[in-house]
């Protein structure tokens, strides 16, 4: 079985051999060198090109992949030349000496992942740090951009550039690719954005490479051939509450339209269409009979007819909710979890509803996620969520509008291109409801018929049949565009991983975290690699901070004396502890050392004792929730066995790591 590898991101300057010295150990101790200044972190590695794994330092040995990660257990010197003695984990397993000259330091265990370029222009690495600067000081930078790129389609040599990202998108979590941060500033361009010029080393399994920097794939035949097989899942997540009939039955009619237009033209293979309700507690309301039940699993259905069979079976409830938000996320859950997203090159979820979501703090919540999480969690797989959502009368009775527009603006955020696919119905009307269903089921269907046909331009079918943009209502016109854009993407994802695509394969070059040209839009996306005991490190702690925090809301006092008591426990120095408002929560010595030098602004490190009492109930409560929140997901990621990924052949399984979202740090 081929081990994945992974891109990995070091936000602190090092050279190639300029590793600090740490702690010193006795020979006996089985656990590797701390890092300096750290009680916890040890030291770790990264080979570079070339790097030999010797039995005994001083001698020559096998030859090692580039970017393996090791811990460092020993250092020694041998004429003149510093050795290390290395392991693939911390747990006293020493595989035998490397070159300290021929490593990276790895101080900080961080993943960047590229985004979907199909927003955007693709990621060039430059050799000097001065050709990438000069491109962000011009006030229009697609005056040296455009002809950069015009220069590497035309297949020439352009000095500037070492390599170009790939056209087709590389999924981390199918295709994982190193790529250490040597360097890393923040600075603002003379457009007015805030990027990181980011100095990174990159290698990926060799293999020809055209100008451009893509890896050739003679066996992988053309876009045309490959987006033959492309095909498209998409299941429907309807609230069957008991005001949702009418649309319930709407939604029937445009599957049942698609289905004839896709039998017509033997597209029946490329489609598949599933069905997933949801409803509200039926704790509270046992009449309801189900919080979501899936009706029809897209792998599972038998032609149109048990499709249609399946559907007639939902009806709307013929009982009344607890409250007029519904445990929508609950459906859509159950939609990403229970199909297998897999099996389908474009992935969609179309949610419709009229009210908002039961939030993951409220007790009637059977996820305890929030829009955030469950977005995080349709990103995993790849899909797209868009909302239909249905503005009715009695959910401006209510004041529920603004709440439910706010969540689904969020969770329908794709994080492929960063577009939202939130679309309100104004009034609950049902005729334009109706479509939008039409028009977005044509726009799925026609993307997967041109793609079928050999169609290059990808959107174009699509495109050609809309009538003149003055005549179409603007929003559904939007709809229609933005099916086209997350359409692209999801076949640059399906040709990447048809083909194999990865990483450019070079090293050392200077890159923007930013598109060069939009520069409001990323290029990449940061994730922190937490091991199993770092993870349930994290969980613990951050329980103990709610627990403390929940009896701040009696006491404001409470919070801070109470994590105190928890922090004397862990056996923090007693100075640390001092009653003092202005101490943070970082300061109590809670948080593990992995936590110290990530590249973002925490709100719960940065909370101290007079901040928290400044806060009124609301702001309080908000804090627990957000953490709460966050705590949940953690669970799921402990639970999620097929992403905890290994950084070293022969390494302990406590050491596998998982990616987890920066935005998901407490």
């Amino acid at each position: 079985m081929m081990r994945k590898t992974l891109a990995t991101f070091v936000f602190s300057t090092v050279a190639l051999s300029g590793i600090g010295l740490g702690a010193t150990v006795a020979l006996a101790d089985p656990r590797p060198l701390l890092q300096e200044g750290k009680q916890t972190l040890h030291q770790r590695v990264l080979t570079t090109p070339g790097c030999e794994l010797t039995q005994t330092a001083g001698s020559s040995g096998e030859l090692q992949p580039a970017f393996t990660r090791f811990y460092v257990y020993e250092r020694s010197d041998v004429d003149g030349r510093e050795w290390l003695k290395v392991g693939p984990d911390s747990y006293g397993d020493t595989s035998g000496w490397l070159p300290a000259d021929c490593s990276v330091a790895w101080k900080m265990q961080l993943t960047l992942a590229f985004t979907n370029p199909a927003n955007r222009q693709r990621l060039l690495f430059f050799r000097e740090r001065n050709d990438l600067q000069d491109i962000l000081d011009e006030y229009e930078p697609s005056s040296q951009v455009v002809p950069l790129h015009a220069a590497l389609d035309r297949d020439e040599e352009v000095s500037a550039v070492l390599a170009r990202e790939p056209e087709y998108f590389v999924d981390l979590q199918e295709q994982f690719y190193l790529l250490p941060i040597l360097e890393g500033e923040e600075v603002f361009t003379e457009a007015g954005f805030r990027a990181r010029l980011l100095n990174v080393a990159s290698v990926s399994k060799a293999g020809e490479l055209d100008p451009a920097g893509v890896e050739t794939d003679p066996e992988g035949g053309t876009q045309a051939s490959q987006l033959r097989e492309f095909n498209a899942g998409v299941v429907f997540v309807i609230d069957s509450t008991i005001s949702m009939g009418p649309y319930i039955e709407r939604t029937r009619e445009a599957v049942s339209k698609i289905l004839d237009r896709i039998e017509a033209e033997n597209l029946d293979q490329q489609v598949k269409f599933g069905l997933v309700s949801f409803r509200d507690s039926v704790e509270m309301v046992p009449e309801l009979e189900y919080v979501s039940r899936m009706y029809a699993n897209p792998m599972e259905v038998q032609g149109r007819e048990d499709l249609m069979a399946r559907m007639d079976k939902l009806h709307e409830a013929t009982v009344s909710t607890p409250g007029f938000e519904e445990d929508a996320y609950a459906g859509v859950m159950q939609a990403i979890d229970e199909v297998d997203w897999s099996q389908y090159g474009a992935r969609y979820i179309v949610l419709i509803t009229d009210a908002s979501a039961i939030e993951g703090d409220h007790e009637r919540s059977s996820t305890g996620l929030s829009a955030d999480q469950v977005r995080l969690e349709a990103a995993n797989p790849g899909v797209a969520i868009y909302t239909l959502h249905l503005k009715t009368a009695s959910g401006e009775r209510f004041n529920d509008h603004a709440r439910a527009a706010a969540q689904y603006a969020n969770l329908s955020t794709y994080a492929g291109t960063n577009t939202s696919l939130y679309y309100p119905v104004e009034a609950g009307d049902v005729e334009a409801f109706g479509a939008k269903v039409d028009a977005l089921a044509e726009a799925i269907t026609s993307q997967v018929r041109a793609a079928y046909l050999g169609d290059g331009a990808i959107g174009s079918a699509l495109n050609a049949q809309q009538s003149d943009p003055d005549e179409t209502d603007p929003d559904q016109q939007r709809l229609l565009e933005d099916a086209s854009l997350i359409g692209h993407a999801m076949q640059l994802a399906y040709l990447g991983q048809q083909t194999g695509s990865v990483a450019p394969p070079v090293f050392e070059a200077w890159i923007s975290d930013r598109d060069l040209v939009q520069q409001n839009r990323p290029s990449t996306d940061v994730r922190v690699l937490l091991t199993k005991s770092q993870l349930s490190d994290l969980s613990d702690v951050v329980t103990q901070i709610l627990d403390a925090a929940n009896q701040g809301l009696i006491s404001p006092t409470d919070m801070f004396d109470r994590l105190r008591s928890v922090a004397a426990a862990m056996g923090t120095d007693p100075n640390q502890l001092q009653q003092n408002e202005t101490t943070q929560l970082a300061e109590l010595g809670l948080m593990g050392e992995y936590l110290e030098d990530l590249p973002y602004q925490s709100e719960v490190l940065n909370l101290d004792e007079a901040t928290w009492k400044s806060w009124d109930g609301l702001s309080q409560e908000r804090f627990i929730r957000n953490l709460s929140i966050k705590l949940r997901h953690y669970q799921r990621y402990n639970e999620d066995v097929d992403r905890w990924v290994s950084l070293a052949e022969g390494s302990d399984p406590r050491d596998d790591v998982y990616p987890v979202p920066l935005e998901m740090m407490p």
